[in-house]
């Protein structure tokens, strides 16, 4: 693939991302009216879509030179698996890109451009196939509910029982659907390490005017099936030698609490640290288990960070900031960050500045650009996404660790 000609007329492509997708998906319908019935029905879960569709582009241009794009491109055609997708489908989502990339370029669409997109999109659509072909697992996993715990009316954990064993590793989530959102999945975390039923928990936070993540937390009922797609995420436990710091923000809780099982049953040499944040008391709704494990074991200690009493909300991410400044030594420590993607982002940023290394902070993939920002581009402020949850981003749900929340996914 020619890197710098795809580079250069993508940065061109960008300034009119929104037309760009726009057009593709007016042209991808027009001319393949049997596609659309893949993809949701709602105005709000396609503007989703188009968001997803451009932060892949994004994803697959940033990492060209880079050796972790064919894995990524295999995982995310194993991921498509449950969309249906076939080579038809890739055919025609290649023409459609390429006149939509000829149409947003203008002047910029040369022959020169138009072949190494063309031989790009050749080269991603046959590493999709060929990771889709390469794998043994279903396209998807039937779940049934088995139990629906609510905490108050916006968070819900749910205990499923797929059909067929679901392989995961603590730490990791998985994409769900439910008929009640026909065609619309989104990635949840599970909060629990592997057990000898095979049962999952998700923990699921609602999002306001999320359509699936409210029909998880306040509709759904035992007896009800879902679909699960394969697990992924890089959020999962590297054993060494180096003490641990583990930090979670609301449903966030969900991955840390599956590493803290797997902690449960082989113990650590090296002590560990547990930083859980709330937006207020009542948003620890797991407290009593986690309370129970400081208790247990030795080698865990626990540090609630929730505002003063009559304090804005906005406080307790002032007091994990004050927190983690307390602590010394970050550069020996392992971190494992978990909540929604601003929230990483920032405190991966404070934890930066506090010595910790980046190659230490371990955490899923984060939305590329857009929604997380404030006006004029800014990034929101620390905790503001957490605190006031703006518009959910599209991320990408099919990146795998070598062993990521939700739209609606923290």
């Amino acid at each position: 693939m020619d890197v710098r000609i795809l580079k250069s007329s993508f940065a061109v492509v960008e300034r009119r991302a929104e037309h760009a997708v726009k057009f593709f998906y007016s042209h991808l319908f027009w001319h393949n009216p049997g596609i659309r019935e893949l993809f949701p029905a709602s105005a709000q879960e396609m503007e989703r879509q188009r968001d997803r569709l451009f932060a892949a582009l994004t994803h697959v241009i940033a990492h060209l030179d880079d050796e972790t794009l064919l894995p990524y491109l295999r995982e995310l055609g194993r991921d498509h698996r449950k969309f249906l997708a076939g080579p038809e489908h890739y055919a025609a989502v290649g023409a459609s890109l390429l006149a939509a990339l000829a149409r947003t370029s203008g002047e910029a669409w040369t022959p020169e451009v138009e072949k190494a997109w063309s031989e790009a999109y050749q080269v991603i659509a046959d590493t999709m196939t060929e990771g889709a072909g390469s794998s043994e697992d279903p396209p998807w996993w039937d779940a049934e509910v088995v139990r629906h715990l609510q905490y108050g009316r916006d968070i819900g954990v749910l205990t499923l029982r797929p059909h067929l064993p679901l392989p995961h590793l603590p730490g990791q989530y998985v994409s769900v659907s439910s008929e009640r959102v026909p065609g619309v999945w989104r990635t949840y975390s599970l909060g629990n390490a592997p057990r000898p039923d095979h049962t999952l928990d998700l923990h699921v936070s609602r999002i306001e005017g999320g359509l699936l993540s409210t029909a998880l937390v306040r509709e759904v009922r035992p007896g009800e099936m879902l679909r699960l797609g394969a697990a992924g995420g890089q959020l999962t436990f590297r054993r060494t030698d180096r003490p641990v710091s583990l930090i979670a923000a609301g449903t966030g809780w969900a991955p840390i609490r599956a590493i803290l099982e797997e902690l449960a049953g082989h113990p650590p040499d090296q002590d560990v640290r547990l930083f859980v944040v709330a937006r207020d008391a009542a948003h620890l709704y797991d407290r009593p288990l986690i309370d129970r494990y400081a208790a247990a074991f030795r080698w865990l200690g626990v540090t609630y960070i929730t505002p003063a009493p009559g304090q804005h909300r906005n406080q307790a991410t002032d007091r994990l900031t004050t927190a983690l400044g307390n602590r010394a030594l970050w550069p020996e420590r392992d971190v494992y960050l978990s909540g929604p993607p601003q929230f990483v982002e920032e405190t991966a940023y404070v934890l930066a500045e506090l010595g910790a290394r980046p190659g230490r902070v371990f955490h899923d993939s984060l939305p590329l650009g857009g929604r997380g920002h404030g006006p004029g581009g800014r990034p929101l402020g620390f905790g503001e996404w957490f605190l006031n949850r703006p518009a959910p981003h599209w991320h990408n749900p099919s990146a795998r660790a070598p062993r990521a929340r939700e739209e609606d996914r923290p």
